[in-house]
């Protein structure tokens, strides 16, 4: 072993570093958590210095235990949840806590940045619809009730950017994660000058920005001293969190699709040229591989849903897993091993929380159709987890009306370790999927970065085509396919049938 890389994730829950040598061999890894703080309804909040003592402490247990020499370390690579707002003032102070990617605070102001520049434009420009969870509206919703706060700005940072201050003493971010603010041309790879003008924004509160391999500096002595790192390792700009996990996936080609199966689901592919969808339904975000752009589409509740039913359905399950020691998800699933392809008839909608791809509707809710008396839990489950493979599904299909071929799927996320649901997803795409050897997501891809960075290899290409194995592949049963489409096509239509009686309820309830 002769070089080792650090991938840092300053998470929504916590921050998780991991380490792994040049040829992505994982070495280490540890995560130290830290809170959310919601001073009223809606909002959400963290303190930057929690982000950083969460990511100093999960260095030094790391350094210290010695699994890997600290004397190897030779570079860090950075990532985290995107469009969080920081802000500085003149003597590098926060100004006021950091308001988080799922804060509710700023419709007015989302609403106000679309309805200023028309969709059509905002979408061509930035890559997607202006949401409240972005950073533009953030900012605009400083300057509109915080003013004297407003005022003291020096620079905004994203979140994974304000570690990377702590790190190196410089100020940057970099061009993926700055896709997420809305402020930037995506096409060009810089920052949308005339829109944050004409927003009455001063570009001197907004940072460098940087390819996500490209050196922002170098960790400072004092900082690496405290962490048992040797002197001036190099730290990589990075990406956001969905950027660092593509390319922890490998995903850097177009035929290469990415479908993460966590608490929500995100598919993520690689385009050669800047495409958007015309109405926004996908983000088109500067991808952190130079030169490419990336398609993403995402569900707000995929392995929520299943979690969902756990949580509410399923005490039996969850008793008797903690009995025979066993997690209650594979109990759970074992219901549904039986049940047909198709549920005999039982649809799912799993808009839990609302939905952002396709239809971005914060008023859709879960929906089971076709309950009849020959349905138990089985056929619950199975129509959850077939649920889930359509809203995906959704996003898919609009990457093949932009034009884009695919070869292959790599599932990650914990969703992905339920064969059958991997077999269910395989089956309604009706293209082979493969599991990852190493699937550590965003932190991984961090780390990958760093490597490029420190020139082990002579671009992220390179590097992804050396370091990501792919494994278990499954091919799709072409008759369950069949008839997973003609489900998916009655899916789709239940949403359009339901989506104004959606808003009726909610203004009911």
């Amino acid at each position: 072993m002769s070089q080792v890389f650090l991938g840092v994730d300053v998470g929504t829950t916590g921050c998780k570093v991991v380490a792994i040598d040049e040829l992505g061999n994982l070495l280490d890894s540890e995560t130290v958590e830290y809170p959310i703080y919601t001073p009223r309804p809606g909002w959400t909040e963290q303190n930057p210095e929690d982000w950083w003592n969460a990511a100093k402490e999960a260095i030094k247990r790391i350094t210290s235990r010695k699994r890997v020499s600290p004397e190897l370390i030779q570079g860090v690579g950075l990532t985290g949840q995107m469009h969080g707002l920081v802000i500085i003032d003149s003597e590098d102070k926060v100004i006021r806590p950091a308001i988080l990617w799922n804060d509710q605070r700023t419709f007015k102001e989302a609403e106000f940045f679309n309805d200023k520049f028309g969709l059509e434009s905002v979408i061509k420009i930035t890559g997607s619809i202006v949401q409240t969870g972005f950073t533009a509206p953030k900012l605009l919703w400083v300057k509109n009730n915080e003013p004297d706060n407003f005022e003291k700005i020096k620079k905004f940072m994203l979140p994974k950017d304000y570690v990377g201050f702590k790190l190196t003493g410089d100020i940057y971010t970099d061009v993926n994660d700055a896709s997420g603010t809305s402020f930037f041309n995506v096409e060009k790879r810089r920052w949308a000058e005339d829109l944050i003008t004409e927003l009455e924004f001063s570009l001197k509160i907004f940072p460098e920005v940087l390819e996500s391999n490209d050196v922002r500096g170098v960790v400072k002595r004092e900082v690496a001293e405290k962490l048992g790192l040797k002197p001036d390792v190099v730290v990589v700009a990075g990406a956001g969190d969905q950027g660092a996990a593509g390319i922890g996936a490998g995903a850097v080609k177009e035929e290469i699709i990415s479908v993460n199966l966590g608490t929500s689901g995100v598919v993520f592919t690689s385009s050669d040229k800047y495409r958007y969808d015309l109405k926004g339904r996908l983000h088109a975000f500067c991808h952190a591989s130079p030169s490419k752009w990336h398609l993403m589409g995402v569900m707000l509740s995929a392995g929520g849903s299943l979690r969902w039913f756990r949580d509410n359905l399923c005490h039996l399950e969850k008793i008797m897993g903690n009995l025979i020691y066993e997690d209650p998800y594979n109990i759970i699933v074992r219901e549904a091993i039986n049940i047909p392809a198709g549920s005999e008839g039982l649809i799912f909608l799993p808009y839990l929380s609302g939905e952002r791809t396709p239809h971005a509707d914060p008023y859709a809710r879960g929906v089971f159709f076709g309950l009849s008396l020959k349905h138990g839990k089985g056929h619950m489950v199975r129509s959850i987890l077939e649920g889930v493979a359509y809203g995906l599904m959704n996003s898919l299909e609009l990457m093949y009306e932009m034009g884009i071929r695919f070869n292959e799927v790599r599932l990650v996320g914990g969703g992905s370790r339920s064969l059958l649901w991997r077999k269910i997803v395989t089956d309604v795409f009706g293209l082979r999927t493969y599991l990852l050897k190493v699937d550590e997501g965003s932190s991984y891809g961090a780390a990958i970065l760093a490597a490029v960075g420190v020139g082990a290899y002579k671009n992220v290409e390179d590097a992804v085509n050396t370091i990501i194995k792919t494994v278990e592949p499954i091919d799709p049963n072409l008759d369950d396919h069949e008839k997973y489409m003609k489900y998916y096509k009655l899916y789709g239509r239940l949403y359009e049938k339901l989506k104004d009686e959606f808003r009726i309820l909610a203004d009911i309830a």
